[in-house]
């Protein structure tokens, strides 16, 4: 199943990436390998979408940012949740099973 992966719907990989960073700090390669196990191999996060979503969101005030040292002792910089984040993950929650639910729907009488 691995070889079956599914392209993003815009906007989720912000969500994923809150609701990651909604159970603790981390650095962005930790963010992405998260998504990718939680997913089960479905979901693959380059660094070409990651970083750029990073940046957006800590300019938006929803994650922070400070430099500390990873696992295999690099230094890294490890993003937090704001509390302007967590409300932004509420937002986003809440919008995702409202898409999800008309899709279903959709998808059930189409």
């Amino acid at each position: 199943m691995a070889n079956d992966r599914t392209d993003l719907m815009q906007g989720t990989l912000e969500l994923m990436i809150l609701k990651t960073l909604s159970r603790d700090a981390m650095h962005g390669y930790g963010i992405a390998q998260r998504i990718h196990e939680a997913a089960d191999d479905l979901l693959k996060i380059e660094d070409g979408s990651l970083y750029p979503a990073l940046y957006r969101m800590e300019a938006r005030g929803w994650i922070a940012s400070d430099w500390g040292v990873s696992e295999n002792n690099r230094r890294a910089k490890f993003y937090r949740l704001t509390r302007a984040g967590r409300k932004q993950l509420d937002a986003e929650c809440a919008n995702w099973n409202r898409v999800s639910q008309a899709i279903s729907r959709i998808l059930q009488t189409a």
